[in-house]
């Protein structure tokens, strides 16, 4: 299943190489791997090349152009994800409070509850949110966060209050980076959730680790009927996928970042291997599946991924900037674009409201950043068709 939807990208990728200089060191997504690698890309990434193959490679901005974002909320500390509830509310995390907050459409911010358990330091702390599809029923919402020995998913029963904490999936690795984090219902109604390779590159081969992979999974935390290894494994061969998002035809997405020279968006197929670490970037080799699209390092660290308006739209935190990825039915992408590139500094969170509009996270109080008066705050973006 290798080679299918990457060669656009590595045409303008191969030209970016050479004048790409790697990361710094010690950001999210970046460097801290054992040699003979270099220390390298973070949270913050890579110059965008193109997209799959027939797509029309190219980064840096077009002449796509959004109204300017709405400011919706400020005040927040580190956002990491947001999830809406049937209504419109929305629940979002804070990384290192581990608070979870309900953000109402008008601006209103209560606080749902404090997570047990978080051990927040590093990369990790309370991370993904997710919202059952049948909350009308179960009143079901998990969260992915990082406890003492491991990272876990537990769920709990909310009616404007959180109670039945019970633990789903335990004994995912942590580490000081890369623990992965993101949490999404997928169309199928099942659960999914992003796992980093905590930098022991060697985990995201290792189909018995649950580290450096997708795990797909009932709201009880078993495997889901048609995964590929009978286990909790959907994927694997990643480094620290931190964005997913399905396009109204089912086809997923997912972002991730690389390390030297290229971060990703992939095309997330049942039981591929995506390469980590034996590939960055197209490698065009046998038995890895090559990304959607590449960004060099500089340009991206893409996080938070949704889906709106005929388009995939990425989170950018070194890059600074929202990217609007257009895919078309096959699933293939066209030339990105970069919009508001430096203007609300780094960028974490994005998820699609009931409306069509997007909410967006900022990250500038993670230690990484250079907060502004209102830091952090959540900008509300009508995306353009």
């Amino acid at each position: 299943m290798a080679n299918r939807h990457g060669v656009g990208a590595a045409l303008l990728g191969a030209a970016l190489l050479t004048a790409t200089a790697a990361c710094a060191p010690g950001e999210e997504g970046g460097g801290r791997t054992p040699p003979p690698l270099s220390a390298a890309s973070d949270d913050t990434g890579a110059a965008a090349a193109g997209g799959g193959e027939g797509a029309t490679p190219g980064g840096g901005e077009t002449s796509v152009a959004p109204a300017a974002p709405r400011t919706l909320v400020t005040g927040l500390s580190v956002p990491w994800a947001i999830a809406f509830l049937p209504g419109g509310d929305a629940l979002v995390t804070e990384r290192e409070s581990a608070r979870l907050l309900r953000v109402t459409p008008g601006g209103q911010v209560h606080e749902a509850g404090v997570i047990e358990g978080v051990a927040a330091s590093g990369e990790g702390g309370l991370l993904g949110v997710a919202v059952s599809p049948r909350y009308a029923d179960d009143h079901y919402v998990f969260v992915y966060f990082t406890a003492q020995d491991d990272n876990r998913i537990v769920r709990y029963r909310y009616d404007g209050r959180l109670s039945d904490r019970k633990v789903i999936v335990s004994g995912i690795p942590k580490g000081a980076i890369h623990n992965g984090g993101r949490l999404a219902f997928g169309p199928d109604g099942y659960l999914y959730a992003s796992t980093g390779e905590t930098g022991e590159r060697g985990m995201a081969q290792d189909r018995n680790s649950l580290g450096g992979k997708i795990l797909r999974m009932t709201a009880d935390g078993r495997p889901a009927p048609g995964n590929p290894f009978g286990t909790l494994v959907w994927t694997y061969g990643h480094r620290n996928v931190q964005g997913m998002a399905w396009d109204d035809r089912g086809h997923m997405y997912a972002t991730e970042f690389g390390q030297n020279t290229y971060d990703e968006i992939n095309l997330i197929e049942k039981g591929g291997n995506y390469g980590w670490p034996e590939v960055e970037g197209v490698g065009r080799r046998s038995g890895y599946t090559d990304p959607l699209l590449t960004w060099s390092t500089d340009e991206a660290s893409p996080s938070g991924l949704a889906y709106a308006s005929g388009a995939l739209w990425a989170a950018a935190l070194r890059g600074e900037r929202l990217w609007r990825v257009p895919v078309d039915a096959s699933g293939r992408a066209g030339r990105p674009a970069a919009l508001y590139s430096g203007e609300y500094g780094r960028l974490r969170a994005v998820a699609t409201a009931s409306d069509g509009t997007l909410w967006v996270g900022t990250s500038n109080r993670d230690g990484r950043g250079s907060p502004r008066d209102g830091d952090d705050r959540i900008l509300v973006v009508r995306p353009s068709p």
